[in-house]
């Protein structure tokens, strides 16, 4: 039985180590001293859906600028692939205020500029980007 612990202990070890380091192999003695346990890990390879990385989104870095507003709303953001791209702006209670522009855009960095014509009066205001079936929010102040 005191084997079989001391085994264990040296697989989580194994374990830990591998997936706290940056290192592909992790060696160490098994108890026996003949021979070596040895474990592998790709470090390209990702555990659970924690790792999704900002490449594998439709909208990336989504800008509202400068903030606060005050004549227009400027936009920037990235799409992975052109789609139908909505953008809207709500109030503070959800409620759509102004469409901003419903349509095509292409794959790329895009840099909007609206003008709201004064419908958004002193306060604070969410923006909201839907792409495919991603949506980003991003608050924004009018002065």
């Amino acid at each position: 039985m005191g084997r079989n612990l001391l085994k264990a202990a040296y697989l989580t070890l194994i374990t830990t180590l591998t997936l706290c380091s940056g290192v592909g192999r992790v060696y160490a003695k098994s108890p026996d001293d003949h021979t070596f346990l040895q474990a592998t890990w790709n470090g390209n390879e990702g555990f659970g859906d924690n790792n999704i990385k900002d490449t594998e989104k439709l909208i990336n870095n989504v800008k509202v600028f400068y903030n606060p507003i005050a004549e227009q709303v400027n936009l920037s953001f990235k799409l992975a692939k052109s789609s139908s791209v909505s953008i809207k702006v709500m109030d503070a209670l959800g409620n759509e205020i102004l469409q901003l522009m419903n349509g095509n855009l292409d794959a790329g960095v895009q840099n909007l500029s609206f003008e709201h014509g004064g419908k958004l009066t002193t306060g604070f205001y969410f923006v909201r980007v839907v792409a495919g079936s991603e949506t980003v929010v991003k608050r924004f102040s009018v002065r």
